[in-house]
């Protein structure tokens, strides 16, 4: 099993208020404080497929210039996705399946590269506008019963499971892959940036405060008990958690 980043943004930086505010709201928390914040998406080659988490931001998207009120800056663009993972070793073409942890523009910016693939979503996530355009879109079914503390999962490939995780989004998923006696987390944005699960913190942008709160309780209830690389979406810690295998 190979897991890969596929890098889009870098050099970037969020406010603490936003990667924390969550519940308490961005008022209680230090703006002078900073993350560092990029973005990136994950392939998963198994040998025999070759699987994407996410899809990045749309081609078209423009620089972003921060100023005083930007609280989250992914960073300085450094190519598109296609051409990002062409990169990582990968054409289009070889791509068998795409899991869209959730709808947002930043994780499904280019699944119109895909038309050959079955692109998995969570249930209410794959009724949503944004995800209209795709022919191509299957529901998740979480028809595999619990994962460890988590009650819905699905299997996609030996080692690969899909994983029901709301809050976020209503159709917010976690992806964890099992390789070598590791749990690799592909979480979305379940965290923004790795310090606000270490200070068991929710950032602001989600549907079901409520839920988001139980998704992490469960992530971090599994991380736990389970040696677990949190592979995240929104900080580079992301790729280098990945890349030197580190276990949370």
């Amino acid at each position: 099993m190979i897991i890969k980043p596929v890098k889009l943004f870098r050099n970037g930086y969020m406010l603490q208020t936003m990667a924390f505010g969550g519940e308490e709201g961005m008022e209680a928390y230090d703006p002078t404080v900073r993350y560092r914040s990029s973005l990136q998406n994950y392939v998963i080659d198994t040998g025999s497929e070759v699987i994407l988490v996410d899809t990045g931001m749309p081609k078209e998207f423009p620089e972003q210039v921060p100023d005083e009120k930007t609280v989250i800056f992914m960073g300085n663009k450094i190519t598109d996705y296609v051409s990002a993972l062409a990169e990582a070793g990968y054409q289009p073409e070889q791509v068998t399946k795409i899991l869209v942890t959730h709808k947002h523009a930043d994780h499904t910016g280019e699944l119109r590269n895909f038309p050959n693939a079955t692109i998995i979503c969570g249930p209410e996530d794959a009724d949503s506008d944004e995800m209209k355009p795709y022919p191509n879109v299957v529901k998740a079914t979480y028809e595999d019963g619990p994962y460890y503390n988590f009650p819905e999962a699905q299997k996609i490939a030996e080692g690969i499971y899909f994983i029901k995780a709301k809050g976020h989004t209503n159709g917010n998923s976690i992806v964890i892959v099992e390789d070598g006696g590791l749990f690799y987390m592909i979480h979305g944005d379940i965290t923004y940036t790795d310090e606000a699960l270490y200070a068991n913190k929710l950032s602001v942008v989600f549907e079901d405060v409520a839920a988001a709160r139980e998704s992490l309780d469960r992530v971090r209830e599994f991380i736990a008990n389970h040696p677990t690389v949190y592979v995240s979406t929104h900080t580079p810690l992301g790729y280098e958690n990945l890349e030197a295998k580190r276990v949370v």
